[in-house]
């Protein structure tokens, strides 16, 4: 019994060693491979297009919006149309009394019938008196008289019928329609009201042409212009408009010392008069450009640095940055298309640091 503890205690002593000589091959592989790789996403550096834009939100005004009045005088028998009711060019909206109208027209008919008739019966004095005339037993002056009051009667048959024109013309004026398509805003009169030459009978909104009031800084006046090219959002549609500047407001806001930038919208369906707008006026378009992701690009003591992968590792590469949009920015030295660069991690990098790659595409 006494034999075998120390036997125990040799083999246990053995064990303890061959476990700290592992430890100790461990550590010094570790050593041997240095610090683990810092998990990074990359992306390429590529060319690609950059619009240089100024933003505003600005209202929609409605260049169409006519108040319908009467052109007649005249008691209205019916409105057609109520408000928030949509209309189309050429509908009715009222009817006027158009009595008087009527019996205008019967007056002035009988009128032209009764010239008609007198014109008929001097076309004839005229000929009889000529064929006396060349017979010798009247003289020419005589003739010349009847001339000249039957060339009067033609006068006043045409006349006549010019009045009949005219009632035909303010009877149809008794039939209120609409003169472009729209909405109905407001109704002013009702059935049973008399209106007199120009008051008003209901007013039209129409969204056939809308005009877009965009207020732009100061700053930037000097580079808008006519003809340039916008792009237009509003709450109440889902589509982008483009148009161009249709002209600038010479004098600047003095309340807010902004441009009043003006472009137009047409026959553009959901768009609402006096909905806000949002307009993105393009300054000037670069048909290529290095963009990258903004977190990329890092700021150490040489300055704005990105990190370029190669061979596993990530060196510092000293760039100068341009534009920034839409959180991408313009690399304008420092970089090639096609560099591999790091976007996630990069404020963790120092130069010829070890990194494990993700793929991070531009977006």
């Amino acid at each position: 019994m006494q034999k075998s503890i120390p036997l125990f205690s040799t083999l246990l002593f053995s064990i303890l060693l061959v476990a700290c000589g592992d430890k100790n091959n461990d550590s010094s592989s570790t050593d041997k491979k240095g610090p683990k790789p810092t998990l990074v996403t990359v992306t390429q550096v590529k060319n690609q297009g950059l619009e240089v834009t100024e933003e505003a939100i600005g209202t929609l005004e409605g260049l169409i919006d006519p108040t319908i009045a009467a052109e007649v005088a005249a008691r209205v028998i019916k409105v057609h149309v109520n408000p928030g009711e949509t209309v189309k060019q050429g509908q009715l909206i009222a009817t006027l009394d158009a009595t008087d109208f009527s019996m205008q027209r019967n007056e002035a008919q009988a009128e032209v019938a009764r010239i008609e008739a007198l014109l008929e019966n001097q076309s004839k004095t005229v000929s009889r008196n000529q064929a006396l005339v060349d017979k010798k037993f009247i003289s020419q002056n005589a003739v010349d008289n009847d001339i000249a009051q039957r060339t009067a009667l033609k006068q006043q048959l045409e006349g006549a019928k010019a009045r009949i024109g005219s009632i035909n013309h303010s009877s149809n004026k008794a039939r209120v329609v609409a003169p472009v398509s729209g909405v109905i805003e407001k109704k002013l009169v009702d059935t049973g009201d008399y209106v007199h030459i120009g008051d008003p009978i209901v007013q039209i909104i129409s969204k056939q042409r809308l005009r877009a009031h965009l207020p732009f800084p100061e700053h930037i006046a000097a580079q808008l212009k006519p003809g340039l090219k916008v792009r237009l959002t509003t709450p109440t549609s889902s589509k982008v408009y483009e148009t161009t500047i249709h002209e600038l407001k010479p004098m600047i806001t003095a309340d807010n010392r902004t441009v009043d930038v003006i472009a137009d919208v047409v026959d553009e369906a959901g768009w609402q008069p006096g909905a806000s707008v949002t307009g993105t006026v393009i300054l000037d378009e670069q048909p290529t450009a290095m963009m990258v992701p903004e977190q990329s690009v890092v700021i150490r003591p040489a300055g704005d640095v990105v990190y370029v992968v190669r061979d596993g590792k990530a060196y510092q590469s000293v760039v100068k940055t341009g534009l920034r949009k839409d959180s991408m920015v313009e690399l304008l030295e420092g970089v090639k298309p096609n560099d591999t660069i790091v976007v996630d991690g990069a404020g963790f990098l120092t130069d010829n640091t070890p990194v494990k790659l993700q793929e991070a595409p531009i977006k």
